[in-house]
């Protein structure tokens, strides 16, 4: 059984924010992933408006957007 759950570390112990259905002596395995205060979490729309905003292209790489068809199917040949 898999279960994602957030909890607080707090003075060397993780202190969950919901009850979990275990028997008591269950063993577990914890993977810990930190992620932002929850006042910080961005929408969708947010997330999409900031890569809409990236600039398309790159500011003298040598390699751009353009370039794009060349890099994956080589030069076009000469009708």
């Amino acid at each position: 059984m898999t279960t994602t759950i957030e909890a607080v570390y707090e003075g060397g112990v993780l202190r969950l924010k919901e009850p979990v259905a275990l028997a008591d002596g269950t063993i577990v395995e914890v993977t810990i992933t930190t992620s932002e205060p929850s006042g910080e979490k961005k929408t969708p729309a947010e997330i999409l408006s900031s890569i809409a905003s990236l600039p398309t292209e790159g500011d003298g790489q040598g390699v751009s957007g353009r370039d794009h068809d060349k890099i994956l199917y080589g030069e076009k040949p000469t009708p």
